[in-house]
């Protein structure tokens, strides 16, 4: 911009004298005419100028630039050097993408970047060969056309991503897929799809191993638990020396007895590959029950209050939720000594949410994220005490995943804990409300 001013500058000032001079040795007249004549060419040269600069733009080839003239001739160097940077930039830009496609066409997993429309942009062999795609033929094309699973579809339009689903494959019943969509960029995905039947049939074995184990202890130890509790019964059949060891041994008894019964639930709930028998659920109705399940457990010692939406109901499963609702109020109970327990059931960003919070012990920050693991406790002693199993919450875990909800702790240490269940706003059911 500054060498256009000053070329603009010298080329006025050299015509003004230019002029000032021929009207001295000769008239005005004639000064003038030399004066528009050299203005008339000054702004022709840029017109033919800016005419090369339009053709040369319609297809700008480095060997096909212009010259130039005067100001014109630092105007082509700078686009010349511009464009050669340019050049440089995207041959360096087409070298990493090579690279990484190179990269991850190598990968055993399947890869897929989709756009912010969720069409398909690139793939990797894998992920034509799992996911059935052609990339030649189905570029640009919207995956959900492609991969035509209802809960794929349903996972894609949820956009909740931060857990994986997995699919039987459509094109061999016997694969086990497991797909996960990563959002990056300007609203682009990168969609991952690995096999994973192997690990599905070792955790099969594992599964079906805990529940033949559990079913073969279930018979001795209800055997050896009846013994027990019929000796204790009987009138001098155990001297007052020794009953206190029959009693640890029936204490101990029904612990295991407990523990099977968890295991065994928690083998049916993640075996059962089938989705929940989804009923209109009262919840007013199960809220009541479980009240009064807490009112019994607390036997007194907690100020239990429920704050519900009456007009929101929900679908699903009325056994499965009930057992996992019910197992975070009893938590609540079982973990706060003394102090209040507040259930709650409201509509929160078109989710329906419940939570149970408590006043009590508390939860240390390093703990939250492992307590859904089966056999985890904060305090085994204390979760003795209280006739915890480990699994409780495993249990819920489970259960919920088979609902579409997620559930979400934040507990402070010493200040007590809030255990929310997040439900899809597909499995809300509002009640229309009837104004008279």
């Amino acid at each position: 911009m500054q060498d256009i001013r000053w070329n603009a500058f010298w080329v006025g000032l050299t015509l003004t004298i230019t002029c000032l001079i021929t009207w001295a040795s000769t008239s005005a007249t004639i000064a003038l005419m030399i004066f528009a004549a050299g203005v008339v060419i000054y702004l022709f040269s840029h017109l033919y100028w800016l005419h090369r600069l339009n053709l040369w733009l319609q297809k700008p080839a480095l060997n096909h630039m212009p010259n130039g003239a005067g100001i014109w001739e630092d105007v082509f160097a700078s686009l010349y050097q511009e464009h050669r940077r340019h050049s440089r930039n995207q041959t360096q830009l087409s070298t990493a993408l090579g690279r990484f496609r190179h990269a991850a066409s190598a990968l055993p997993d399947g890869v897929v970047v989709l756009n912010a429309e969720n069409e398909i942009e690139w793939c990797n062999p894998p992920a034509e060969t799992k996911l059935g795609l052609d990339l030649k033929k189905d570029q640009d094309q919207p995956i959900t056309y492609l991969v035509r699973h209802g809960n794929f579809v349903s996972y894609v339009q949820e956009e909740d991503y931060s857990e994986p689903i997995k699919l039987k494959s459509w094109r061999n019943a016997e694969i086990t897929l497991e797909i996960q969509l990563i959002p990056f960029g300007t609203k682009q995905k990168l969609l991952i799809c690995r096999d994973v039947t192997q690990l599905e049939k070792i955790d099969a074995m594992r599964r079906d191993f805990i529940a033949n184990v559990s079913h073969e202890l279930r018979t001795p130890l209800t055997v050896v638990g009846g013994f027990v509790e019929t000796l204790l019964d009987m009138d001098g059949a155990i001297p007052d020396s020794t009953r206190g060891y029959f009693n640890m041994m029936q204490d101990q008894t029904n612990r295991m007895r407990r523990l099977i019964e968890d295991l065994l639930t928690l083998s049916h709930i993640e075996s059962n590959v089938q989705p929940p028998e989804d009923t209109e659920i009262q919840m007013s109705a199960l809220l009541n029950m479980l009240l009064n399940d807490a009112n019994a457990l607390s036997q007194g010692k907690h100020q239990i209050t429920v704050d519900a939406d009456s007009n929101l109901d929900l679908i699903g499963a009325l056994e499965e939720l009930q057992s996992a609702l019910g197992n975070l109020v009893s938590n609540a109970i079982r973990y706060t000594p003394q102090g209040k327990i507040q259930i709650s059931w409201k509509v929160r960003d078109d989710h329906a949410i419940f939570s149970v919070k408590d006043d009590g012990i508390g939860i240390e920050q390093q703990h939250i994220d492992r307590l859904t693991e089966r056999f985890y406790r904060v305090d085994r002693g204390r979760s003795r005490e209280t006739g915890g199993t480990g699994l409780g919450l495993s249990i819920v875990k489970h259960i919920l995943t088979r609902h579409q909800a997620r559930l979400e702790i934040t507990s402070e240490l010493g200040k007590g804990s809030t255990f929310s269940v997040v439900f899809p706003k597909a499995r809300i059911l509002q009640k229309q409300v009837v104004l008279f």
